[in-house]
């Protein structure tokens, strides 16, 4: 069974940075593209970022290029999102899945808020 947990969200103020991690289990995770997505309240979820199975190619959504970075460790099964510059429109769930995501693969996200 696939199971994905998202950790290090938080309330952090315009201009913070923040590092996800996505702890990925039940998967050949090195042979898989994986992404992250977040969903703002009252919007669709998007893909914010993905990376490809060495890790070697990654694509980012305009909104975020520049300010964040997606990278994987597949020895440890993790992935990780780190992001600077933060802004308020950045304020969302974020999830991690694999890229197409898998639709019964959503775990719980976790909560990022860009506020002062």
């Amino acid at each position: 069974q696939v199971h994905l947990v998202e950790s290090g969200g938080g309330l952090v103020q315009p201009g913070g940075s923040l590092r996800l991690s996505c702890a990925a289990s039940g998967i050949t995770f090195s042979l898989i593209t994986m992404g992250w997505y977040r969903q703002a309240a009252g919007k669709q979820r998007e893909l914010v970022a993905r990376i490809s199975r060495g890790g070697s190619s990654t694509n980012y959504a305009d909104s975020v290029k520049g300010r964040f970075t997606i990278s994987r460790d597949n020895a440890k099964n993790m992935m990780y999102l780190q992001m600077k510059s933060l802004k308020p429109e950045d304020t969302a769930v974020y999830y991690c899945n694999t890229n197409p995501p898998g639709d019964n693969y959503w775990g719980q996200g976790t909560q990022v808020t860009v506020s002062s």
